[in-house]
């Protein structure tokens, strides 16, 4: 698995596209974007473009760490 660039949720944008989701979870690129397509992630469509509010974002990563840590 790949190792997260960010060390701090302090550190990410107000928004989050594909390949920003899938540094911060350590995924590939194209994993990042299929979940971005899921049904319960929390993703905000701008025009074409979709982007992840990054406190969203952030409550969606603890709801799914499910014992992890």
């Amino acid at each position: 698995m790949k190792q997260s660039v960010y060390k701090s949720y302090d550190e990410l944008p107000l928004f989050l596209n594909s390949e920003l989701v899938a540094k911060v979870l350590g995924v590939s690129p194209s994993s990042g974007y299929e979940l971005m397509h899921e049904p319960d992630f929390p993703v905000l469509r701008v025009g074409s473009r979709m982007v992840v509010p990054k406190e969203k974002f952030i409550q969606w990563v603890e709801e799914h760490m499910g014992g992890v840590g």
